[in-house]
Parts: C-alpha cells; structure tokens; sequence
C-alpha cells in the first residue's frame, strides 16, 4: 500500500487546446491519463471520472487527493 506523502507527489494535468483538431488534450503525471474533450467542462469530467481508477490501480492510492488542473490555449472569438 503506497501512502501519498504530499511533499513527494503533487498530480497534475495540463489541458491544452488543439485548435487543428478542436479538442483540448491531456498532459498529466498520472501513469496512464490520456484524455480529449471537444470542452473544459467536458475534460474535468472525464479527468475527474479516470483518474481515480488509475491512481488506485497503478499506484495504490486510496483517499483524497489533490489534483492541480491547468488549462492553456488560445481560442478565437467573435467580436461583433
């Protein structure tokens, strides 16, 4: 049983915004995380949906963590 130790592991994932594909993309230290997602609220959700599974799958963590989520991309708007 892994127990988290918050100095040594702090999870993240980026999101990034693929504008060719018009997906935001996943970059994470999470083993196994890939996500895509046509929106940010879309993304958290699976984010938020698998990376509970994986963290206790692959690394034997139970309990709350903490997962910094940051998001970066440029988007175009329509300015009437």
């Amino acid at each position: 049983m892994h127990h988290l130790n918050m100095a040594d592991s702090v999870f993240h994932v980026a999101a990034e915004w693929d504008a060719e594909a018009g997906v935001w993309t996943s970059s994470s230290n999470i083993p196994g995380l890939v996500v895509e997602a046509s929106t940010l609220p879309e993304f958290v959700d699976l984010v938020s949906t698998l990376a509970p599974e994986l963290l206790s799958e692959n690394l034997g963590i139970k309990g709350r963590v903490p997962l910094e989520i940051r998001a970066h991309g440029t988007i175009e708007l329509a300015v009437a």
